[in-house]
């Protein structure tokens, strides 16, 4: 079946689309999910969680402004971000090491031969990056902080926090120009 009559169905709430979708698309989802969660049982909940509110809000689906996977993609982006920012998540977390989410920087010159390619794409970026980006870059990005969390947990003033974040992004862009 074509994908677009697949969603025409799906928009008329025809539950056999439903399961096709759900059927293409969870595992993909779901990784997404698990990516920013790290969390495989909770993951498959948001995911869950992610497909009814495609169902019960389909018709806000716009074509012309873009693919349903891409659609149902950036719902489940959101709801992993709204996760991790939550407050229970935050306390479960709250003694995670930094280098849980950033070790890849870590690494020395020689095992870079050996890492995977993404580890290098994703050192190469933040190599030239100063250290207090990275913990900007880490606690917003990564952990899901918000810039007053980040603040608070740098102690330091939120408007110091805008300006490193525009200003590390401003050289992540460079970086990537680089590249």
């Amino acid at each position: 079946m074509q994908l677009d009559l697949l969603v025409d169905q799906f928009r008329k709430k025809d539950q056999s689309a439903f399961e096709k979708l759900y059927g293409m698309y969870s595992e993909n989802i779901c990784g997404v999910i698990n990516t920013i969660v790290k969390n495989d049982a909770r993951s498959q909940e948001i995911c869950q969680d992610v497909f009814i509110k495609i169902w019960n809000n389909c018709e806000s689906y716009n074509s012309s402004k873009g693919r349903f996977f891409t659609w149902v993609l950036n719902i489940a982006r959101n709801a992993a971000i709204d996760e991790i920012r939550s407050r229970s998540y935050k306390n479960e977390k709250k003694n995670l090491s930094a280098d849980y989410f950033v070790n890849i920087l870590q690494h020395k010159e020689e095992e870079e031969e050996t890492s995977n390619v993404d580890t290098k794409g994703v050192r190469n970026l933040v190599k030239n990056l100063k250290e207090k980006c990275v913990q900007i870059i880490e606690l917003l990005y990564f952990r899901g902080y918000t810039q007053k969390d980040a603040a608070e947990e740098l102690e330091i003033p939120i408007g110091t926090v805008k300006t490193r974040n525009r200003s590390c992004i401003s050289q992540l862009r460079e970086n990537m120009a680089v590249r």
